[in-house]
């Protein structure tokens, strides 16, 4: 496969505004990097929403309404609105944003784990925002919260929309339950997998991690069933998007996985890392997909067909 379809999460949840001015907060800045992302190359944009005056996460669909638009209407990327939200949220204040505005894609956590940052609050020297410290150190007992009857209840909802979903599975077992849903027919074939290490709580950033999850998701799926990405928190980003690229797989950057351009320099900005990991797939021979060849690679519905 020559191309390869760069996905850019912009801001996401767990991140906390003392951790890196580059994290974008506003709708203003959230929209900005998000086109940025794009015209570097970003095929899709998965975008959370944060609360304008402190950045903390939201799942307020007239805040997202704030961004959504002005993305739509500079850059064809297709956006990918999160049901993961934050782990503080309920599943009906996750999926609020999602139910509005019908977009092309949602991610879709596929089962449940003990999802923790809480290390993060020994290295911020100060905080922004009152709200930080407690959301980071609290973390040590969250749970992200991902039944059987959430993730039915998810895709019922969203299907009726012709929304189609970024599978987000942080174990093996998770796989097991994308499997149990695709038995059951509320996911069909030629669904798109993302497979995420390296978060306290879900399966570790180690090599030989990566091969076994695929070779399970082959088992399982058979190789022409789903087309697959990698995320990697933090440090073992680019190494391992570079691993899955190697194996034919499609790729996820952003600020959401990691604060960070290469080891002890934050990143400047999301196109940053979108024009890194653009220059080590053409090294290895491979184009970034366009909006449109990603669409027709996930069977998606169209931008005109959303309701923003």
């Amino acid at each position: 496969m020559s191309k390869i379809i760069i996905s850019c999460a912009v801001t996401g949840s767990a991140h906390v505004p003392s951790m890196s001015d580059a994290l974008p907060v506003t709708p203003e800045e959230i929209a900005g990097q998000a086109i940025a992302a794009a015209e570097a190359g970003a095929a899709i944009l998965h975008l959370h929403a944060r609360m304008p005056e402190d950045g903390r996460p939201t799942g307020d669909p007239d805040v997202y309404g704030r961004f959504l638009p002005v993305i739509k209407q500079a850059t064809d990327a297709v956006v990918n609105i999160t049901t993961g939200g934050s782990i503080t949220m309920t599943v009906e204040e996750r999926l609020a944003a999602a139910v509005r505005f019908k977009p092309e894609l949602c991610s879709l956590n596929m089962g449940s784990i003990n999802f923790a940052f809480f290390p993060a609050a020994n290295r911020i020297k100060s905080w922004k925002h009152g709200w930080e410290e407690a959301y980071i150190r609290n973390s040590d007992d969250y749970i992200f919260r991902n039944t059987f009857r959430d993730i039915a209840y998810i895709l019922e909802t969203l299907s009726e929309a012709g929304t189609r979903f970024e599978h987000e599975c942080y174990d093996v077992g998770h796989l097991y339950n994308l499997a149990h849903f695709l038995d059951r027919g509320l996911i069909r074939p030629g669904f798109f997998l993302q497979m995420v290490f390296g978060i306290l709580g879900g399966i570790g950033a180690d090599p030989d991690n990566l091969m076994f999850m695929k070779q399970t998701a082959d088992r399982l799926f058979g190789k022409d069933a789903y087309q697959w990405s990698v995320l990697a928190a933090g440090r073992h980003q680019m190494p391992f998007l570079t691993q899955a690229a190697l194996l034919g797989g499609h790729v996820r950057v952003g600020l959401e996985d990691s604060l960070f351009i290469e080891r002890g320099v934050l990143a400047a900005s999301n196109a940053q890392q979108v024009e890194k990991i653009r220059r080590i797939l053409a090294e290895m021979g491979h184009e970034p997909a366009t909006p449109a060849e990603a669409r027709a690679m996930l069977g998606l519905k169209g931008g005109d067909r959303v309701e923003f």
